[in-house]
C-alpha cells in the first residue's frame, strides 16, 4: 500500500494510505477530482485532478468511482429562473399547516 502525500486546507501537508483517497472521473466530461478525510482535522478535502494526477494515484491503488452528469442538464429550459424572491415566497408557503394543498393548487391548475 503506497503512502501518499496531500495538502490539507487547514492542517497543511498530510501523509495517507491508497484506501484513505478517492478518485471520481466523470465520464460524460472527463474531468476529475480526487477526495479525502483529513487524518489531522477529521474534515474531507475534494481537489481537481489533472489527468496525469488521476494517473499516479490509480497507479499507487487509489480506488476510482466513475459517474455521469444528471441528464436533468440537458433538458431544454422554460419560464423564468427562479429568483431570490420565489425562494423567500416557497419558504413562507412551507411555514403554513396546509402548505402541500395550496401548493398543488399552484402547479396544478
Amino acid at each position: 500500500m503506497a503512502l501518499i502525500r496531500a495538502t490539507c486546507s487547514d492542517c497543511g501537508d498530510v501523509e495517507l494510505r491508497s484506501l484513505d483517497l478517492r478518485v471520481r472521473t466523470c465520464i460524460d466530461n472527463s474531468r476529475s477530482t480526487y477526495l479525502f478525510r483529513c487524518p489531522v482535522c477529521r474534515m474531507i478535502e475534494v481537489r481537481t485532478a489533472e489527468e496525469h494526477v488521476v494517473d499516479v494515484l490509480l497507479a499507487a491503488g487509489v480506488r476510482e468511482d466513475r459517474w455521469n452528469l444528471p441528464a436533468e442538464l440537458g433538458e431544454p429550459k422554460s419560464g423564468k429562473r427562479i429568483d431570490h424572491d420565489d425562494v423567500i415566497d416557497f419558504h413562507q408557503l412551507l411555514n403554513t399547516s396546509d402548505w402541500f394543498e395550496r401548493l398543488a393548487t399552484i402547479t396544478n391548475p
